[in-house]
């Protein structure tokens, strides 16, 4: 990856480039693509809290949590989950809620959507309650000797780690999020608006390159008359720009809260796979300096004797970490300090910047993770492989090493907010 804020994001590196590729599709059906939940824990029996075990076709989980509120006449904001499931997918997962009668839950189903257990538990389910996600992905139209060459693969990342890069689909369907992010930390707020609503390329649909070369012409009214429906942060930055005639700092502000911390946190992940593909391919290599992250507990410490760490790090029990940019991040020491603190530079910001976004904390992410459970297995349309990974990671990284064409589209990981000290 060379330099980060460029237009376009790079490719992202392989720990596998000098093995071959299956290619082939992903996603030609709703069943190519299966991602069931592994919680933290399972469901006591006991308590206020009714948890639901369900399946969804073809839905997002807070679609889901939208359908099962109208359903049982609730507020969304009653229910609890743990991750965030993708919505190209049939997935399952726990969804909590509270003072319900089991009985009104048993056998429930909607469209898309069927509740598969009941049960109770004590406490409402959060963000962050998994371990991770099991998947059971099909690959069609494959190359032959397609189930070979993925286990070729698989082999060595179960061996080595899978490098733990955050996938394309983090940075918007433009791949620009971590720009918007990047001016949102300097307080760039005209170079945030210019972004979010101008711009326009080749690649945008129609409407969409409608509405930003009537914004880059300065008719802001023009172009929130033609912004297409549901695009909320532009409709709020735009409202608030016609409001205060031209006010970028407000207008920018104005941005739902949760859009805010979204782009941010695109910001940190762009940063941290710089760093993470600086250390490529040598992820389990350890340095001295480096903040060795502790795979059974989610904590770092620092190395001092490499040599000494490093049969650890051979067994897959500890890795090194990268940094979440933020004005609390403990940052690396020795040559691994040195590499996050160019690749921050890089970014046109440092230390001091961070400082003053008083609400940035940042944190450690580990540069790799186990892959758990990998099977390949033939099929009449191709290859199906399965896998668990940690919450947080992205599946398409590994389905990317598999088929080496290209981003593999969109994945399942639960999205840390932006100041998240590790990954949910």
């Amino acid at each position: 990856m060379a330099a980060t804020f460029s237009e376009h994001l790079p490719p992202l590196p392989r720990l596998t480039d000098d093995l071959p590729g299956t290619g082939g599709r992903l996603r030609v059906s709703m069943e190519d693509f299966e991602v069931t939940e592994l919680p933290m824990y399972e469901p006591s029996g006991q308590g206020t809290h009714s948890y639901l075990w369900i399946e969804k076709r073809g839905i997002a989980t807070m679609e889901l949590v939208q359908r099962l509120a109208r359903t049982l006449g609730r507020n969304p904001r009653d229910f609890g989950t743990a991750g965030l499931k993708d919505a190209r997918a049939v997935t399952r997962q726990w969804v909590s809620v509270e003072h319900v009668d089991d009985r009104r839950l048993e056998g429930l189903a909607g469209d898309s959507w069927r509740v598969l257990r009941v049960s109770r538990h004590g406490n409402k389910l959060k963000i962050g309650h998994l371990r991770g996600n099991e998947f059971a992905i099909t690959i069609r139209d494959v190359a032959p000797g397609a189930a070979a060459r993925a286990r070729a693969v698989v082999d060595r990342l179960v061996r080595v780690g899978v490098p733990n890069l955050f996938g394309h689909q983090r940075f918007g369907l433009r791949g620009d999020s971590h720009l918007i992010g990047r001016a949102i930390v300097a307080g760039q707020w005209r170079e945030v608006c210019d972004v979010l609503l101008g711009r326009p390329s080749e690649a945008d649909p129609p409407r969409g390159r409608q509405f930003r070369s009537l914004y880059d012409a300065g008719r802001y009214q023009g172009a929130r008359a033609v912004v297409p429906p549901g695009h909320r942060e532009h409709i709020a930055v735009l409202d608030a720009l016609i409001r205060t005639r031209g006010d970028f700092g407000r207008a920018a502000r104005a941005m739902p809260k949760n859009m805010l911390r979204f782009f941010v946190s695109a910001w940190q992940s762009a940063l941290f796979n710089e760093v993470t593909a600086r250390r490529m391919p040598h992820l389990g290599q350890l340095m001295a300096g480096d903040l060795a992250w502790l795979h059974d507990r989610g904590a770092v410490f620092t190395v001092e004797d490499a040599t000494a760490e490093q049969p650890r790090a051979d067994r897959l029990e500890i890795s090194p970490s990268g940094p979440l940019f933020g004005g609390r991040t403990k940052q690396a020491g020795g040559q691994p300090g040195e590499i996050e603190r160019e690749v921050l530079a890089a970014s046109g910001l440092d230390e001091r910047a961070l400082m003053r976004n008083k609400s940035l904390r940042g944190g450690r992410r580990p540069m790799r993770v186990p892959l758990v459970g990998a099977e390949i297995d033939d099929t009449s349309h191709g290859i199906r492989v399965r896998f668990s990974l940690p919450a947080g990671t992205y599946a398409t990284v590994v389905m990317d090493e598999i088929m080496k064409c290209g981003p593999a589209g969109d994945d399942d990981a639960a999205t840390p907010p932006a100041d998240a000290d590790d990954e949910s």
